[in-house]
């Protein structure tokens, strides 16, 4: 527990996040102070009402005698570890907490907490709508619903938690029930300082569970495997996982439970996931007639691989969501040819790491790193260049051959031309629907 804290809170940054936190703090009569590095007129309402003050970054020695006099540190998930506040915390030895900490404070319901590079929100969805009818699940954290809002609603028995690094690494004491980390690859280097650190925020899902707790274990990746807790686990990622995709049929500990051919998503990735859902849902206590249903209902997430125009020779995939390499090579993995779209804002990353893309025949570069985009490809695959999306969407669909698919998954950030990831994938679906429009 974060036990007594001496002083206001202070929080940096008023997103949704640290907006929940302000409500929560002003609900329970607490002292608050908020600094926002561009505050708005409505940002400064927001705070007004929650019961506090909106101040823009004040400087240096100002900063310094806030960080000694406040008795906790709030900043908005997403600030780097270089940020000057982060730096005036730390000098002034000002404890950091993130909104997981104060839910635990005010709220002692089950968590089952899902962390990873790729894969959190689906698993999180489908976990959520597992436990959905035994403990009227309710998914929060790294979504529209920060975990802080969630508590508030006495109904739920129970919190499906995304957990990113961004909350896990600024956390004292985050103790879920059930802890699954999916897979580790280099992400958020913008944010953390270093790889290092990126991993040792991730690992955190697992530092506070206890005998009767389940960590839930991604066996086929190195990283993740090595980070192991003892304790309880179940298992999923090899042939030989407690949850597996074996033939036709994803088994649980050597019982079927569902067949493959029911499953309407069933990419290689969606049938990982599929596996680790099973696992954590199985471990906080959902039927398998229930973990069976979830899986079978589940459509995909806007975003995320997401089928979105067609002719007959083609099919376009929005895959905005993928900001990193990785999550490139497992879209990419999907399918037998494709002409890929990728490039954006590099969030530190090595996108070399493309080219292990086999199934790519041919790429269009976009954005901010298109150069590092066209500098992956030099093996010989047809690699050009656009301005903007409507240029990049006429040239993919002039490359592609029939049978082909073609793919938006950036591989980075959308920040360098778009509001979000979101904006910048119904911007490409919309342009895929425009030309097979003028196909047909």
């Amino acid at each position: 527990m974060i036990g007594p804290v001496e002083g206001p809170f202070l929080l940096w940054g008023v997103g949704a996040t640290n907006r929940a936190v302000a409500e929560g703090l002003g609900r329970r009569g607490w002292e608050f102070i908020a600094v926002d590095d561009a505050p708005t007129p409505e940002a400064q309402q927001a705070m007004a009402e929650a019961g506090g003050a909106l101040q823009g970054p004040p400087p240096e020695e100002e900063l310094a005698a806030l960080m000694r006099r406040c008795g906790a540190f709030l900043p908005t998930p997403g600030l780097a570890d270089g940020h000057r506040a982060m730096r005036a915390a730390a000098r002034a030895g000002t404890v950091i907490l993130s909104e997981f900490d104060l839910a635990a404070a005010w709220d002692d319901r089950p968590i089952v907490a899902v962390t990873g590079t790729n894969g959190k929100t689906t698993v999180t969805t489908l976990v959520a709508a597992a436990l959905r009818r035994c403990a009227g699940a309710v998914a929060a954290g790294n979504n529209e619903l920060p975990l802080v809002a969630a508590v508030e609603d006495p109904v739920p028995a129970t919190f499906v938690v995304e957990a990113s690094s961004f909350r896990l690494a600024r956390s004292r004491f985050f103790r879920p029930r059930v802890a699954a980390w999916l897979n580790f690859a280099p992400d958020h280097l913008d944010v953390h300082a270093s790889v290092d650190a990126y991993e040792q925020a991730k690992a955190t899902v697992w530092r506070h569970l206890g005998p009767d707790d389940t960590a839930v274990v991604n066996d086929g990746d190195p990283v993740v495997a090595a980070r192991r807790p003892s304790g309880r686990q179940l298992t999923f990622g090899t042939a030989t996982s407690d949850a597996v995709a074996l033939g036709e049929s994803i088994r649980l500990c050597g019982e079927t439970l569902v067949e493959i051919a029911r499953l309407p998503r069933r990419f290689p990735h969606d049938l990982h996931n599929a596996c680790a859902a099973t696992a954590c849902a199985s471990a906080a206590g959902a039927s398998a007639a229930d973990v069976r249903a979830a899986l079978e209902s589940f459509r995909g997430l806007p975003h995320r691989l997401e089928l979105v125009a067609q002719t007959e020779a083609n099919r376009w995939y929005d895959d905005s969501k993928a900001t990193t390499p990785d999550a490139v090579l497992a879209a990419a993995g999907a399918f037998d040819s494709v002409v890929l779209i990728a490039g954006g804002r590099n969030k530190g990353l090595d996108l070399r790491r493309l080219a292990g893309a086999a199934s790519v025949r041919a790429v269009v570069a976009i954005g901010e790193a298109a150069g590092e985009v066209c500098g992956a490809f030099v093996d010989g695959r047809p690699v050009h260049r656009a301005a903007d999306m409507e240029r990049a969407v006429a040239t993919a669909a002039e490359l592609a051959r029939p049978g082909e698919a073609i793919l938006l998954s950036p591989g980075c950030a959308s920040f360098d031309c778009y509001a979000s990831y979101q904006q910048r994938g119904e911007h490409f679906a919309s342009l895929a629907r425009a030309v097979v429009g003028g196909e047909s």
